[in-house]
Protein backbone atom coordinates (compact mmCIF):
# COMPACT_ATOMS: atom_id res chain seq x y z
CA UNK A 1 0.00 0.00 0.00
CA UNK A 2 1.21 3.19 -1.17
CA UNK A 3 0.78 6.44 1.78
CA UNK A 4 -0.06 9.43 0.04
CA UNK A 5 1.82 11.53 2.19
CA UNK A 6 5.38 9.77 0.76
CA UNK A 7 5.13 12.01 -2.26
CA UNK A 8 4.13 15.52 -3.60
CA UNK A 9 3.92 16.68 -7.16
CA UNK A 10 3.45 20.09 -8.07
CA UNK A 11 2.82 21.91 -11.36
CA UNK A 12 2.89 25.55 -12.77
CA UNK A 13 3.79 27.55 -15.27
CA UNK A 14 7.55 27.89 -15.92
CA UNK A 15 7.90 31.66 -15.46
CA UNK A 16 7.08 30.71 -11.86
CA UNK A 17 10.83 30.51 -12.03
CA UNK A 18 11.73 34.04 -12.24
CA UNK A 19 8.28 34.98 -10.55
CA UNK A 20 9.05 37.67 -8.41
CA UNK A 21 13.38 37.87 -9.43
CA UNK A 22 12.78 34.48 -8.05
CA UNK A 23 11.79 34.74 -4.68
CA UNK A 24 8.89 33.44 -5.14
CA UNK A 25 10.10 30.27 -6.17
CA UNK A 26 12.80 30.09 -3.02
CA UNK A 27 9.68 30.12 -0.48
CA UNK A 28 8.59 26.76 -2.30
CA UNK A 29 11.43 25.61 -2.45
CA UNK A 30 12.18 26.26 1.37
CA UNK A 31 8.69 25.32 2.14
CA UNK A 32 8.68 22.02 1.34
CA UNK A 33 12.23 21.06 2.18
CA UNK A 34 12.56 23.03 5.61
CA UNK A 35 8.77 23.47 6.31
CA UNK A 36 7.57 19.82 5.11
CA UNK A 37 11.00 17.67 4.70
CA UNK A 38 10.21 16.71 1.22
CA UNK A 39 12.87 16.42 -1.04
CA UNK A 40 13.27 19.28 -4.28
CA UNK A 41 13.34 18.15 -7.95
CA UNK A 42 12.27 20.72 -10.53
CA UNK A 43 12.41 20.12 -14.15
CA UNK A 44 10.46 21.95 -17.30
CA UNK A 45 9.17 19.93 -19.71
CA UNK A 46 7.01 20.91 -22.64
CA UNK A 47 4.08 18.36 -23.49
CA UNK A 48 4.31 18.05 -27.46
CA UNK A 49 8.21 16.27 -26.37
CA UNK A 50 6.86 14.38 -23.45
CA UNK A 51 2.82 13.67 -23.81
CA UNK A 52 2.47 13.11 -27.45
CA UNK A 53 -0.16 16.01 -27.65
CA UNK A 54 0.24 18.59 -30.53
CA UNK A 55 0.14 21.46 -28.00
CA UNK A 56 3.31 23.45 -27.12
CA UNK A 57 3.02 23.70 -23.08
CA UNK A 58 5.72 24.03 -21.04
CA UNK A 59 5.40 23.57 -17.80
CA UNK A 60 7.37 23.25 -14.63
CA UNK A 61 7.63 20.01 -12.43
CA UNK A 62 8.14 19.40 -8.84
CA UNK A 63 8.79 16.00 -7.55
CA UNK A 64 9.07 15.68 -3.59
CA UNK A 65 9.67 12.59 -1.12
CA UNK A 66 8.98 12.84 2.48
CA UNK A 67 11.75 12.94 5.08
CA UNK A 68 14.25 13.39 2.30
CA UNK A 69 14.37 17.54 2.79
CA UNK A 70 18.21 17.59 2.71
CA UNK A 71 17.83 17.02 -1.19
CA UNK A 72 17.42 19.87 -3.50
CA UNK A 73 18.11 19.83 -7.04
CA UNK A 74 18.97 22.59 -9.61
CA UNK A 75 16.81 23.41 -12.52
CA UNK A 76 18.73 22.28 -14.67
CA UNK A 77 19.65 18.97 -17.47
CA UNK A 78 22.00 17.28 -15.01
CA UNK A 79 19.56 16.94 -12.16
CA UNK A 80 19.41 12.88 -11.97
CA UNK A 81 22.60 12.59 -12.31
CA UNK A 82 23.43 15.58 -9.46
CA UNK A 83 21.30 13.71 -7.06
CA UNK A 84 22.78 10.57 -7.52
CA UNK A 85 26.66 11.63 -7.11
CA UNK A 86 25.46 13.74 -3.80
CA UNK A 87 22.85 11.37 -2.22
CA UNK A 88 23.34 7.91 -2.30
CA UNK A 89 20.56 5.34 -1.22
CA UNK A 90 17.36 7.80 -1.06
CA UNK A 91 13.72 7.57 -2.74
CA UNK A 92 14.38 10.86 -4.99
CA UNK A 93 17.72 9.29 -6.51
CA UNK A 94 15.69 6.43 -7.83
CA UNK A 95 12.89 9.02 -9.32
CA UNK A 96 13.29 9.58 -12.97
CA UNK A 97 12.38 12.31 -14.81
CA UNK A 98 10.80 11.00 -18.14
CA UNK A 99 12.55 10.70 -21.42
CA UNK A 100 11.16 12.91 -24.57
CA UNK A 101 8.94 10.61 -26.93
CA UNK A 102 8.52 11.23 -30.62
CA UNK A 103 5.02 12.94 -31.34
CA UNK A 104 2.77 11.29 -33.37
CA UNK A 105 -0.43 12.75 -33.32
CA UNK A 106 -1.07 15.88 -34.97
CA UNK A 107 -3.79 18.91 -35.15
CA UNK A 108 -6.05 17.53 -37.88
CA UNK A 109 -5.87 14.12 -36.06
CA UNK A 110 -8.00 16.03 -33.41
CA UNK A 111 -9.94 18.57 -35.10
CA UNK A 112 -13.79 17.42 -35.77
CA UNK A 113 -14.51 17.96 -39.53
CA UNK A 114 -18.28 17.92 -38.60
CA UNK A 115 -18.95 20.32 -35.84
CA UNK A 116 -22.73 21.35 -36.63
CA UNK A 117 -23.19 23.87 -33.82
CA UNK A 118 -23.10 27.33 -35.69
CA UNK A 119 -22.56 28.72 -32.24
CA UNK A 120 -18.62 28.15 -33.10
CA UNK A 121 -18.04 29.28 -36.17
CA UNK A 122 -17.58 33.43 -37.52
CA UNK A 123 -20.03 34.38 -40.45
CA UNK A 124 -19.42 37.32 -43.04
CA UNK A 125 -21.67 39.35 -40.46
CA UNK A 126 -18.92 38.96 -37.45
CA UNK A 127 -16.73 41.59 -36.55
CA UNK A 128 -13.34 39.91 -37.19
CA UNK A 129 -14.46 37.67 -40.33
CA UNK A 130 -12.74 39.66 -42.91
CA UNK A 131 -9.74 39.68 -41.01
CA UNK A 132 -10.27 35.63 -40.38
CA UNK A 133 -10.81 35.49 -44.22
CA UNK A 134 -7.40 36.80 -45.24
CA UNK A 135 -5.40 35.45 -42.48
CA UNK A 136 -6.35 32.09 -42.16
CA UNK A 137 -5.83 30.05 -45.49
CA UNK A 138 -4.17 26.54 -44.21
CA UNK A 139 -6.44 23.89 -42.81
CA UNK A 140 -3.75 21.81 -41.44
CA UNK A 141 -3.05 24.26 -38.51
CA UNK A 142 -4.61 26.36 -35.49
CA UNK A 143 -4.18 30.13 -35.63
CA UNK A 144 -4.89 32.70 -32.79
CA UNK A 145 -7.02 35.60 -32.39
CA UNK A 146 -4.70 38.01 -30.77
CA UNK A 147 -6.95 40.87 -29.49
CA UNK A 148 -6.23 42.80 -32.49
CA UNK A 149 -4.78 40.35 -35.11
CA UNK A 150 -4.69 36.87 -36.04
CA UNK A 151 -1.39 34.84 -35.77
CA UNK A 152 -0.35 31.56 -37.33
CA UNK A 153 1.01 28.98 -35.22
CA UNK A 154 3.63 27.73 -37.90
CA UNK A 155 4.84 24.85 -36.20
CA UNK A 156 1.31 23.20 -36.82
CA UNK A 157 0.40 22.67 -32.79
CA UNK A 158 -1.69 24.02 -30.76
CA UNK A 159 -0.71 26.82 -28.84
CA UNK A 160 -0.82 26.59 -24.93
CA UNK A 161 -4.51 26.66 -24.08
CA UNK A 162 -5.56 29.53 -21.56
CA UNK A 163 -8.12 29.87 -19.27
CA UNK A 164 -9.44 32.93 -20.66
CA UNK A 165 -9.81 31.52 -24.10
CA UNK A 166 -13.63 31.54 -23.73
CA UNK A 167 -14.17 34.59 -21.95
CA UNK A 168 -12.55 37.13 -24.21
CA UNK A 169 -10.72 38.12 -27.38
CA UNK A 170 -7.40 37.30 -26.25
CA UNK A 171 -5.71 33.89 -27.27
CA UNK A 172 -8.81 32.17 -28.71
CA UNK A 173 -7.27 29.16 -30.23
CA UNK A 174 -9.23 28.99 -34.20
CA UNK A 175 -9.43 26.58 -37.29
CA UNK A 176 -10.21 26.58 -41.04
CA UNK A 177 -12.63 23.68 -41.49
CA UNK A 178 -13.94 23.01 -45.05
CA UNK A 179 -13.48 26.60 -45.80
CA UNK A 180 -15.18 28.04 -42.50
CA UNK A 181 -13.84 29.21 -40.10
CA UNK A 182 -14.30 28.68 -36.18
CA UNK A 183 -13.08 28.47 -32.46
CA UNK A 184 -12.28 25.17 -30.98
CA UNK A 185 -14.84 23.43 -29.23
CA UNK A 186 -14.62 21.95 -25.48
CA UNK A 187 -13.90 18.87 -26.61
CA UNK A 188 -11.34 19.68 -29.12
CA UNK A 189 -9.65 21.35 -26.21
CA UNK A 190 -10.07 18.19 -23.92
CA UNK A 191 -8.33 16.42 -26.59
CA UNK A 192 -5.34 18.37 -26.65
CA UNK A 193 -4.94 18.17 -23.31
CA UNK A 194 -4.84 14.57 -23.60
CA UNK A 195 -8.58 13.81 -21.91
CA UNK A 196 -9.93 10.83 -23.22
CA UNK A 197 -12.65 12.37 -24.82
CA UNK A 198 -14.90 8.87 -25.42
CA UNK A 199 -14.84 9.15 -21.41
CA UNK A 200 -14.60 12.55 -20.49
CA UNK A 201 -17.39 14.08 -20.19
CA UNK A 202 -18.87 17.75 -19.17
CA UNK A 203 -22.10 18.28 -17.41
CA UNK A 204 -24.67 19.14 -20.07
CA UNK A 205 -25.67 22.73 -18.77
CA UNK A 206 -22.03 23.79 -18.01
CA UNK A 207 -21.40 26.67 -19.60
CA UNK A 208 -19.26 26.72 -22.31
CA UNK A 209 -16.92 29.24 -20.83
CA UNK A 210 -16.69 27.77 -17.79
CA UNK A 211 -15.43 24.51 -19.78
CA UNK A 212 -12.84 26.62 -21.99
CA UNK A 213 -11.53 27.75 -18.25
CA UNK A 214 -11.25 24.67 -16.69
CA UNK A 215 -9.34 23.18 -19.50
CA UNK A 216 -6.61 26.23 -20.49
CA UNK A 217 -6.08 25.38 -16.22
CA UNK A 218 -5.93 21.43 -16.49
CA UNK A 219 -3.46 19.61 -17.14
CA UNK A 220 -1.59 17.45 -19.91
CA UNK A 221 -2.87 13.94 -18.42
CA UNK A 222 -0.53 12.04 -20.83
CA UNK A 223 2.60 13.84 -19.19
CA UNK A 224 1.10 13.62 -15.60
CA UNK A 225 0.21 9.73 -16.01
CA UNK A 226 3.98 9.12 -16.98
CA UNK A 227 5.26 11.25 -13.83
CA UNK A 228 2.94 9.58 -11.92
CA UNK A 229 4.00 6.36 -13.19
CA UNK A 230 7.86 7.18 -12.22
CA UNK A 231 6.77 8.09 -8.95
CA UNK A 232 4.58 4.70 -8.19
CA UNK A 233 7.80 2.92 -9.37
CA UNK A 234 10.07 4.71 -6.51
CA UNK A 235 7.16 4.20 -3.58
CA UNK A 236 6.52 0.08 -4.92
Amino acid sequence: MICRWECQLLENVKNLVGHDQGKTFEVIKDTLTKGLNYSFIPFIINSKDYGNVPQTRERIYIVGFKNEGHIVASLNENVQSNLIHLFNDNLSTKFQIPKPISLTKKVTDIINKSVADESYYYNESSRYYSELKQKMTKEDTIYQWRRVYVRENKNKLCPTLTANMGTGGHNVPLVKVNGKYRKLTPQECLAFQGFDISEFKFPENMAKSHCYKQIGNSVVVPVIERIANNIKSVLS
